[in-house]
């Protein structure tokens, strides 16, 4: 058992499940990548690990206690989620949005210390944001502006950090920005981190354990030197691929041609005029 898991939950929208009897486990002080094409229940599955989302069958438990006894502040003290596409209202500063992350940690008769300005400039600095505090969160770059997110969830001061696709819309700069920011905050803090990643290679390089999910059921999971194969690439996204060992770098994907689903099943090769597509899941 982990710091956080998700026991035979199902879990769905409108009578129509998304993710069937499915058992994970995040591992404390730990880097957790759950892939697969989209649709599969990632995003879903994040959302009932962060008690965003209440499972139809099943439990989230986290140290050995169901998540949804726990009370809201207690489990904002120890989990921080970070949704896709978060938004800051109009005019908000960096400090500001960051301040958010410690209404946890507020009483009524409480609402603000010493400990909550610690907190804050702390985060800031971790995520490289001090010279930035006061400045507008819409007037940043997408790496600032995610970052920003981050050291709101910072702020909350929590073991365990869940983050849905962090960088989604960012470019390939930005996206490594963001994925240095985490790993080194897993490195010198501990924290248990668990995030959504479409791009293969950025869960292969970040992850210490990454999770293939494909019709809302876990596929394959483990090291990215295990799971990242030819044969999972090819079940759970429809991609022809080479995966390659780098010195330096370590495993890659690259990927070939879709897989025509005709050829798939003849155990035929797909033609060769089929456009080429991303591994970064579609």
């Amino acid at each position: 058992m982990g710091i956080l898991d998700a026991q035979a939950v199902e879990l769905g929208y409108d009578g129509t499940t998304v993710v069937r009897d499915l058992d994970c486990s995040l591992e404390k002080g730990r880097i957790t990548a759950f892939i697969g094409r989209n649709g599969c229940g990632k995003s879903t599955l994040l959302r009932a690990l962060a008690r965003l989302m209440k499972p139809t069958a099943g439990t989230v438990v986290l140290d050995g206690k169901g998540i949804s006894t726990l009370p809201t502040k207690e489990v904002a003290k120890r989990v921080a989620v970070l949704p896709q596409s978060a938004i800051a209202p109009e005019q908000w500063s960096v400090t500001d949005l960051v301040a958010q992350g410690r209404y946890p940690h507020q009483a009524f008769f409480n609402q603000w210390s010493p400990e909550d300005e610690a907190a804050i400039e702390k985060a800031l600095a971790l995520t490289q944001l001090s010279a930035l505090a006061d400045r507008r969160v819409d007037s940043l770059s997408g790496g600032q502006r995610q970052r920003a997110w981050i050291a709101m969830a910072l702020a909350q001061e929590t073991e365990i950090l869940l983050l849905d696709e962090p960088t989604t819309f960012l470019d390939m700069a930005h996206q490594i920005e963001v994925l240095e920011v985490l790993t080194e905050l897993n490195r010198s803090e501990g924290r248990t981190i668990a995030m959504v990643v479409h791009d293969l290679n950025q869960a292969a390089r970040y992850a210490h354990h990454v999770v293939a999910i494909a019709d809302g059921r876990i596929h394959s999971e483990g090291a990215p030197t295990t799971i990242l194969t030819e044969d999972m690439v090819r079940d759970v996204f429809g991609i022809k691929c080479r995966i390659v060992d780098e010195p330096g770098v370590g495993r890659v994907c690259m990927p070939i041609c879709a897989v025509e689903p005709a050829a798939q099943e003849a155990g035929e090769p797909a033609h060769a005029d089929v456009q080429a597509a991303s591994a970064t899941g579609a």
